[in-house]
């Protein structure tokens, strides 16, 4: 479903540039839970923004159910969407929940729509009288249902999820998480989930690529993750981190180039 082969993204020109992503190769097979893990600036919303459109200037190979990322192909749209981290960023203050659900049919010219908003609300679990409400009138968790639903009003194929539930309160996260792992076998979904939390990705993910500075040093399957027996150095060092603070492992992690 995803084929991503020597993907190159760079910020900035000459002296000034930044190679955020370097020759990064994966694939994701249909109706898998693909995760992508690492340190913070390691590349991986890069990644994902590549894939969705929002960052057209890359080289390298990106296919979408066989259709080339780069050719700005007027299906992608409807084949893969993007749930972004902060819920009180990603919808416009100003619309109301109704607005936002609507704007992807209009757009595409799909009818019925308010069938559709209402079955796209029960579908993340939003109660009917929330449909006119703005965005300051719901909680974080109401608000990324809401991303959620407008992500999947087109009926896409792949999920993109950057960070999903970091922005959120702990109590929130299980729900959502739980819900996406629910939307993702009812409605048939391949998913990327961009996370640090590796015990989040061993919950939503069946295999996962760890990335440092912009390059792909690991896949594992999540049975490996869980058993915390990875191959390389920097993939145990972030395991070993994953565990919360302890000065002396602290005083012993090396950076990695």
């Amino acid at each position: 479903m995803i084929s991503v082969r020597d993907l190159v993204v760079t910020f900035g020109a000459g002296r000034d540039a930044v190679q955020a992503v370097r020759g990064v190769s994966f694939e994701v097979a249909e109706g898998e839970s693909f995760g992508l893990v690492g340190e913070s600036g390691s590349g991986k919303s890069t990644v994902l923004r590549a894939l969705a459109g929002l960052n057209r200037d890359w080289s390298g190979g990106a296919a979408i159910a066989g259709i080339d990322v780069s050719t700005r192909d007027r299906r992608l749209p409807r084949l893969v969407q993007m749930v972004f981290q902060d819920p009180y960023a990603s919808l416009h203050p100003r619309h109301t929940v109704d607005r936002a659900l609507s704007e992807p049919l209009e757009i595409h010219g799909i009818g019925e729509v308010s069938a559709r908003v209402e079955k796209a609300m029960a579908d993340v679990g939003l109660d009917p009288t929330f449909r006119f409400r703005f965005p300051n009138q719901l909680s974080g968790g109401q608000r990324q249902r809401v991303a959620i639903a407008r992500a999947l009003m087109l009926e896409p194929r792949v999920l993109l999820l950057d960070e999903p539930t970091s922005a959120l309160d702990v109590s929130v996260q299980a729900e959502i998480l739980n819900l996406l792992r629910r939307l993702r076998v009812s409605q048939r979904l391949t998913m990327i989930l961009v996370s640090h939390n590796l015990a989040v990705v061993a919950h939503m993910c069946d295999r996962l690529a760890v990335m440092n500075r912009g390059l792909v040093v690991e896949e594992m399957d999540v049975a490996t993750l869980r058993r915390e027996d990875p191959r390389e150095p920097y993939t145990r060092q972030l395991l070993l981190a994953s565990r919360g603070y302890d000065r002396e492992a602290a005083a012993r992690m090396v950076t990695y180039d």
